[in-house]
């Protein structure tokens, strides 16, 4: 049913896109259409001896935290996650991201039905390196990075994917709320605020999955400390770079490109160097030390991190628990819809104008 579904899919999107998106979309449904037919019952590959008990203690664990999100926002359980695939690459997917060469900002693609992304995904990494090379040729900046879990938004059933067993338990609870997350709630074209949105609420999940747990107590109170002192620094030094580059106006990417090695050299990497030194991070296992950054990256990391500091603030205006906070959300998508606004919800959200109905929710 999962296969015919997509196959119907297909044909709709590709009868209404361009010739030079075909064969993108072409591959993209072949990788998909494997992905769903190597699939597995999970009861199957837990009676497999072929797999390993650490595996299955993951596949297991993936159920168990299916369940408790589920029943934690009282929706019934869909059947995502039913069946496992097991890969043959670490990664299930690689990124390629792209900007211009003169502003930290994620190019859009764009496709009839599922909308606009700020980026492009490729099951194929060797698909993925001729994609950015070819990018790379025509002026812009590129990034390109594994992938380890995604979500089809309901377009397909999603599968357990062995690439998830890489995780720990903490990290592994958190992807997996993440991507639920996207089950739940999602608004069109709005990729940034979506992402925020299901990193805020699949961090808080497994915080909160994971409060009695004395062990990994210290260990999360520490992780959110640091990685919130240093998605705040990295978003202010990517707005400054970003206006950096627009008020200066290139007029050639190699010109760009030596701003933001500079950039790079004297802001960026000093400043991670010296987070992760302060919370006893060691340089070689410093993941934002090590990573490439570029506008392209920049660029990523704001797709999933912009937003952080203004929900952060939303939350704290709010009365109630977790739940009452994403009613919250949910009932202020009702009224955008209902309003016919032409601005984003991303912009209504976390709007200065409040009405009297709205200031209702807010604490005094």
């Amino acid at each position: 049913m999962a296969t015919l579904r997509l196959s119907l899919t297909l044909t709709i999107i590709l009868s209404l896109c361009s010739c030079a998106k075909l064969g993108y979309l072409v591959e993209q449904g072949t990788g998909q259409v494997k992905l769903l037919t190597s699939a597995k019952k999970n009861e199957d590959v837990l009676n497999d001896v072929r797999i390993s008990k650490k595996d299955k203690d993951k596949i297991r664990k993936i159920e168990t935290y299916k369940k408790y999100f589920y029943e934690y926002w009282q929706r019934d359980e869909t059947s995502i996650y039913s069946k496992t695939t097991i890969l043959h690459d670490p990664a299930v997917t690689y990124l390629v991201i792209s900007s211009d060469f003169n502003k930290i900002e994620a190019r859009k693609e764009c496709f009839p039905i599922m909308g606009c992304f700020p980026y492009l995904g490729f099951f194929k990494k060797s698909s993925a390196k001729d994609y950015a090379e070819d990018l790379e040729k025509k002026g812009l900046v590129t990034y390109t990075r594994p992938v380890y879990a995604y979500s089809t938004l309901g377009y397909f059933t999603d599968t357990i994917l062995s690439s998830f067993f890489y995780f720990d338990d903490f990290e592994l609870a958190e992807l997996i709320f993440h991507e639920l997350f996207h089950t739940v709630f999602f608004v069109k074209d709005e990729v940034e605020l979506n992402e925020n949105l299901a990193n805020y609420f699949g961090k808080q999940m497994a915080i909160e999955y994971f409060k009695d747990d004395l062990r990994l107590g210290k260990r999360i109170e520490e992780e959110k400390v640091f990685n919130q002192q240093m998605r705040q620094e990295l978003v202010k030094l990517a707005r400054e770079l970003d206006q950096k580059l627009r008020n200066a106006k290139h007029t050639s990417k190699e010109m760009a490109s030596k701003v933001v090695h500079e950039f790079r050299e004297s802001k960026i990497l000093p400043k991670v160097r010296s987070i992760c030194k302060k919370h006893s991070v060691e340089e070689g296992k410093c993941y934002y030390l090590n990573r490439k950054w570029n506008q392209a990256s920049l660029a990523a990391f704001m797709t999933y991190e912009n937003k952080g500091d203004q929900l952060l603030a939303l939350r704290n205006r709010i009365s109630g628990d977790l739940k009452d906070f994403f009613n919250y959300i949910e009932e202020e998508f009702k009224r955008f819809e209902e309003s016919n606004q032409d601005e984003s919800f991303t912009k209504w959200l976390f709007g200065k104008s409040r009405s009297e109905n709205e200031k209702a929710h807010i604490i005094n």
